[in-house]
């Protein structure tokens, strides 16, 4: 592949999901229409992965999303939305569904914010906006519910 072909299909992924400019000889009104597309996409993807955090959300879980998501690259569904819940937990904003889920994951799972995560061997615990969990031998369990 070209030095040129390669910079220009870069611009054009940064544009489509990264917040970039438009490169030159593309429709600024389809690529913004490819991009929303591919926010829900990723948005789907990420439910997926937290489902309570996106039930939660209800209604407001696909523009919480996409403003969230707005201008940053993925880092993959399952980070994403520990990067989101995290983000929402330090705004206050952060439902209680999500809250548990959360608090359950970072019982079972380390993850610093830039490395993949990894799962936990040794007992570990989760809280969230009022909800705790643990993780021992395996085994999950939610102490005490996210407040309602």
């Amino acid at each position: 592949m070209s030095g040129d072909l390669a910079e220009r299909q870069a611009a054009l992924v940064a544009a489509l999901v990264a917040g970039g400019p438009v490169p030159p000889g593309f429709d600024p009104a389809a690529l913004a229409a490819a991009g929303t597309a591919l926010l829900r996409k990723r948005a789907g993807e990420v439910a997926r992965h937290w489902p309570l955090l996106a039930a939660g959300l209800g209604p407001q879980w696909p523009a919480t999303f996409a403003r969230w998501a707005a201008g940053r690259p993925t880092a993959g569904s399952l980070r994403d939305g520990w990067d989101l819940a995290r983000d929402l937990r330090d705004q206050g904003s952060l439902p209680p569904l999500g809250a548990e889920e959360l608090a359950t994951r970072e019982a079972t799972g380390r993850y610093d914010g830039h490395r993949p995560p990894r799962p936990r061997r040794l007992p570990g615990w989760g809280r969230a906006d009022g909800a705790v969990a643990v993780q021992v031998a395996g085994r999950v369990r939610l102490l005490r519910p996210a407040r309602h």
